[in-house]
């Protein structure tokens, strides 16, 4: 194991006030900070950690150092082959943006809710070697920035939920056993392929900043409003990170 310590911080939704106070100490404790890049036009995320840091940071040592974030291989037809590629070449791009910065032992990376959740931070440090000493700060989620949005709990009484991706929904339809699904990483609206019948949405995007937009109602109903409205979104920031719930009457 290195010396270095690799500090992977949750920083919730995009507003600086879900920073926990754990993670604004370790923010404060860095030597350097990384912040992923993607390039003209792509850029908001970047902006917003780097907006985050000002507001946070008073320890003037800090170094915040941004690197161009690799991007996925259109060429590998395999999903999940293409997955590792590109965690590969991100790993490589960390080794990279620290090894201009040799004197830092306390590297920190800000995650976008935490880093627990559908987030592939903790897999691809897996790959460093000699892998460094780890810390994780938990972070707000934006499963819980869309239930507070709409105000709503999360489960009915005593009853699970699922949480899962968009390409599960629209592979496989809704899974037996459970009536109350979270949907995540969504790029194509997959509720649209469920029958509509008896299912409520509950739909945000960019919950917790001030870019939110929410939709609620029957399924049926609000389905054209919401794809319509994403696509709006998309357009006009260049970007979208949205969040649904999906349950059945």
């Amino acid at each position: 194991m290195s010396d270095l310590e690799l500090t992977l911080i949750g920083i919730g939704t995009g507003n600086p006030e879900h920073l926990t106070l754990q993670a604004i100490r370790a923010m404060n404790a860095q030597d350097l900070i990384l912040i992923p890049q993607k390039g003209a036009g792509k850029d908001d995320l970047a902006g917003l950690r780097r907006s985050i840091c000002d507001e946070v940071l008073t320890n003037e040592a800090v170094q915040i150092v941004g690197f161009d974030l690799p991007v996925r291989d259109p060429a590998i037809e395999d999903y999940r082959a293409r997955v590792d590629h590109w965690h590969d070449a991100i790993a490589d791009a960390w080794r990279a943006a620290m090894a201009q910065h040799p004197t830092a032992r306390r590297v920190a990376l800000l995650v976008w809710g935490d880093p627990s959740l559908y987030d592939s931070t903790l897999r691809i440090a897996a790959r460093l070697d000699p892998a460094p000493r780890m810390t994780v700060v938990p972070g707000i989620t934006s499963l819980q920035g869309l239930t507070a949005s709409h105000a709503i709990p999360l489960n009915e009484i005593g009853a699970p939920f699922l949480v899962t991706t968009g390409r599960q929904l629209r592979d496989h339809g809704w899974p037996d056993g459970v009536d109350t699904l979270v949907i995540m990483l969504d790029g194509d609206c997959a509720f649209q392929t469920l029958d509509p019948a008896g299912v409520t949405i509950w739909w945000g995007a960019y919950v917790g900043m001030t870019e939110e937009i929410i939709r609620h109602g029957p399924l049926a109903e609000v389905t054209e409003d919401i794809i319509a409205t994403r696509a709006a979104a998309r357009a006009a920031h260049g970007w979208i990170m949205d969040i649904y719930l999906l349950r059945r009457n």
